[in-house]
């Protein structure tokens, strides 16, 4: 296999932000089959069946890593996707949720502040491998959750080619 670099980069110009939007969670298995962009197996550009994606709004303090794994003794590259989520405001229904979520690996979609989405987890889905349930100690602490997802892919996360919607989603929005 040709392991050929094919282009170059520009310095892009200072018009990005950093930052996460929204996040949705998706039952595993429930994407289906993929089509992927003809010209850029990189983009997604639908999903069958018309999945549920569960949004979670979330502002602040919240992450999304992807960590390269390649070791040249071994041969092998991977991908470590890495959410790391703050949820304000405990409540009954969100404990029931954080706890599905924890025993279940769903893939998640995850929007940044510059209208990017990714797929995490797309093959093997993200496990809950830590988090927290705070009450904080004083007023102004946060009361709430935080969650840290990981996965491990062979690729990094794919990009969607078009909002949730467009591709197959059927986004399903908090009360």
């Amino acid at each position: 296999m040709a392991c050929e670099i094919l282009l170059g980069r520009k310095e892009p110009c200072k018009d990005s932000v950093g930052g996460l939007d929204a996040i949705y969670f998706v039952n595993f298995g429930d994407l289906g089959a993929i089509t992927y962009d003809a010209t850029n197996t990189d983009v997604i550009d639908a999903v069958a069946g018309t999945p549920s994606a569960y949004k979670y709004e979330i502002k602040g303090t919240s992450t999304f890593t992807q960590n390269i794994q390649s070791s040249r003794d071994n041969g092998t590259t991977a991908f470590e996707q890495v959410l790391e989520v703050t949820l304000k405001k405990l409540t009954v229904a969100d404990h029931k949720e954080i706890k599905l979520l924890s025993y279940g690996r769903p893939h998640v979609v995850i929007q940044d502040y510059n209208g990017n989405l990714f797929v995490g987890g797309l093959e093997h889905g993200m496990d809950v491998t830590g988090g927290t349930i705070v009450t904080g100690a004083s007023m102004a602490d946060l009361s709430g959750y935080t969650l840290t997802l990981t996965g491990m892919e062979k690729l990094p996360a794919n990009f969607l080619g078009d909002t949730l919607a467009a591709v197959g989603f059927t986004v399903v929005s908090g009360a």
